[in-house]
Protein backbone atom coordinates (compact mmCIF):
# COMPACT_ATOMS: atom_id res chain seq x y z
CA UNK A 1 0.00 0.00 0.00
CA UNK A 2 1.28 3.88 -0.73
CA UNK A 3 1.33 6.40 1.55
CA UNK A 4 -1.29 8.01 -1.17
CA UNK A 5 -3.85 5.10 -0.78
CA UNK A 6 -3.07 5.50 3.17
CA UNK A 7 -3.87 9.15 3.31
CA UNK A 8 -6.40 9.31 0.89
CA UNK A 9 -9.44 11.98 0.42
CA UNK A 10 -11.62 9.54 -1.63
CA UNK A 11 -14.70 8.87 0.15
CA UNK A 12 -17.11 6.13 0.24
CA UNK A 13 -19.16 7.42 3.13
CA UNK A 14 -20.03 10.37 4.92
CA UNK A 15 -18.84 12.21 8.39
CA UNK A 16 -21.07 10.59 11.40
CA UNK A 17 -20.27 13.61 13.67
CA UNK A 18 -17.91 16.74 13.76
CA UNK A 19 -14.47 16.21 15.11
CA UNK A 20 -13.32 17.86 18.02
CA UNK A 21 -10.22 18.84 20.02
CA UNK A 22 -10.18 18.02 23.23
CA UNK A 23 -7.02 18.20 26.45
CA UNK A 24 -6.29 16.06 29.47
CA UNK A 25 -7.41 18.72 31.62
CA UNK A 26 -10.93 19.13 29.36
CA UNK A 27 -12.24 16.61 31.01
CA UNK A 28 -13.39 16.96 34.54
CA UNK A 29 -11.59 13.57 36.73
CA UNK A 30 -13.75 10.76 38.33
CA UNK A 31 -11.85 8.96 40.68
CA UNK A 32 -13.17 5.22 41.58
CA UNK A 33 -10.60 4.44 43.86
CA UNK A 34 -8.03 7.56 46.30
CA UNK A 35 -4.71 8.37 44.07
CA UNK A 36 -6.23 7.52 40.93
CA UNK A 37 -7.90 10.44 38.92
CA UNK A 38 -9.56 9.10 35.25
CA UNK A 39 -10.43 11.48 32.34
CA UNK A 40 -12.35 9.62 30.15
CA UNK A 41 -12.98 10.72 26.53
CA UNK A 42 -15.24 9.53 24.11
CA UNK A 43 -15.16 8.68 20.10
CA UNK A 44 -18.73 6.99 18.56
CA UNK A 45 -16.96 3.59 18.79
CA UNK A 46 -13.79 3.80 21.06
CA UNK A 47 -13.02 5.51 24.48
CA UNK A 48 -8.94 6.86 25.27
CA UNK A 49 -8.84 7.51 29.19
CA UNK A 50 -6.44 9.53 30.64
CA UNK A 51 -5.20 8.19 33.73
CA UNK A 52 -3.14 9.70 36.55
CA UNK A 53 -1.56 7.61 39.21
CA UNK A 54 -0.83 9.45 42.36
CA UNK A 55 2.71 8.17 44.62
CA UNK A 56 2.01 4.43 46.00
CA UNK A 57 -1.25 4.00 43.98
CA UNK A 58 -2.96 0.85 42.76
CA UNK A 59 -5.07 -0.33 40.44
CA UNK A 60 -6.08 -3.91 41.37
CA UNK A 61 -6.01 -6.65 39.57
CA UNK A 62 -8.94 -7.13 37.79
CA UNK A 63 -10.88 -7.55 34.29
CA UNK A 64 -13.44 -6.46 31.76
CA UNK A 65 -14.98 -7.28 28.21
CA UNK A 66 -13.47 -4.16 26.59
CA UNK A 67 -10.20 -4.66 24.49
CA UNK A 68 -7.17 -2.10 25.99
CA UNK A 69 -4.15 -1.19 24.81
CA UNK A 70 -2.21 1.39 27.65
CA UNK A 71 0.47 4.29 26.67
CA UNK A 72 2.39 5.46 29.12
CA UNK A 73 3.25 9.25 28.84
CA UNK A 74 4.90 10.41 31.86
CA UNK A 75 6.32 8.50 35.00
CA UNK A 76 6.48 4.80 35.50
CA UNK A 77 4.18 2.19 37.03
CA UNK A 78 4.69 -1.48 37.51
CA UNK A 79 1.92 -3.20 34.89
CA UNK A 80 1.14 -6.89 35.59
CA UNK A 81 -0.66 -8.93 32.18
CA UNK A 82 -1.71 -12.25 33.46
CA UNK A 83 0.56 -12.51 36.19
CA UNK A 84 3.72 -11.35 33.92
CA UNK A 85 5.07 -7.87 35.89
CA UNK A 86 7.18 -5.16 33.69
CA UNK A 87 7.95 -1.69 34.66
CA UNK A 88 6.48 0.28 31.79
CA UNK A 89 8.24 3.86 31.39
CA UNK A 90 7.16 6.90 28.58
CA UNK A 91 6.33 5.21 25.03
CA UNK A 92 6.02 2.59 26.88
CA UNK A 93 3.12 0.10 25.41
CA UNK A 94 0.50 -2.52 26.80
CA UNK A 95 -2.39 -4.76 24.79
CA UNK A 96 -4.55 -6.40 26.90
CA UNK A 97 -7.44 -8.59 25.63
CA UNK A 98 -11.03 -9.32 26.76
CA UNK A 99 -10.77 -11.08 29.77
CA UNK A 100 -7.19 -11.14 30.39
CA UNK A 101 -6.18 -10.33 34.27
CA UNK A 102 -4.29 -6.99 34.90
CA UNK A 103 -3.79 -4.25 37.24
CA UNK A 104 -0.99 -1.46 37.92
CA UNK A 105 0.46 0.44 40.55
CA UNK A 106 3.20 2.96 41.73
CA UNK A 107 5.80 2.90 44.01
CA UNK A 108 7.67 6.58 45.02
CA UNK A 109 6.79 7.86 41.43
CA UNK A 110 3.59 8.90 39.70
CA UNK A 111 2.18 7.91 36.40
CA UNK A 112 0.39 9.54 33.62
CA UNK A 113 -0.80 6.71 31.07
CA UNK A 114 -3.85 6.98 28.40
CA UNK A 115 -6.06 3.73 28.10
CA UNK A 116 -7.47 3.37 25.06
CA UNK A 117 -10.76 0.68 24.77
CA UNK A 118 -12.78 -0.74 22.01
CA UNK A 119 -15.90 -1.38 22.34
CA UNK A 120 -15.89 1.74 25.43
CA UNK A 121 -15.04 0.74 28.77
CA UNK A 122 -19.07 0.90 29.99
CA UNK A 123 -18.27 1.88 33.55
CA UNK A 124 -16.51 5.32 31.92
CA UNK A 125 -19.13 5.89 29.13
CA UNK A 126 -21.70 7.65 31.27
CA UNK A 127 -18.92 10.37 32.87
CA UNK A 128 -17.18 10.73 29.41
CA UNK A 129 -20.89 11.01 27.52
CA UNK A 130 -22.02 13.54 30.54
CA UNK A 131 -18.97 15.90 29.99
CA UNK A 132 -19.15 15.56 26.05
CA UNK A 133 -22.38 16.83 25.90
CA UNK A 134 -22.25 19.33 28.60
CA UNK A 135 -18.81 20.76 26.34
CA UNK A 136 -20.80 20.46 22.91
CA UNK A 137 -23.88 22.04 24.86
CA UNK A 138 -21.22 25.01 26.24
CA UNK A 139 -20.40 25.77 22.90
CA UNK A 140 -23.62 25.78 21.10
CA UNK A 141 -24.12 28.77 23.60
CA UNK A 142 -20.72 30.60 23.50
CA UNK A 143 -21.48 30.80 19.63
CA UNK A 144 -25.08 31.84 19.50
CA UNK A 145 -24.10 34.25 22.65
CA UNK A 146 -21.74 35.47 19.99
CA UNK A 147 -23.77 35.61 16.91
CA UNK A 148 -26.01 37.99 19.17
CA UNK A 149 -23.14 40.38 19.95
CA UNK A 150 -22.37 40.20 16.54
CA UNK A 151 -25.51 41.44 14.86
CA UNK A 152 -26.40 43.33 17.62
CA UNK A 153 -27.05 47.14 16.69
CA UNK A 154 -24.56 49.92 17.12
CA UNK A 155 -26.02 52.48 19.11
CA UNK A 156 -25.58 56.12 18.01
CA UNK A 157 -25.10 59.67 18.30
Amino acid sequence: MSGNAHFSLESSGEPTSAGRFVGPHDVAPVEFIDGLQFRPVIGERMLANYVHFDRNSEAPRHVHEEEQIVIVLDGEFEFEIDGEVRTMHHGDIAVVPAWVPHGAHTNDTTCLEVDVFNPPRTTLVDHAVAHRDAAQAAAAHASSVSAVRDGSPVAGP
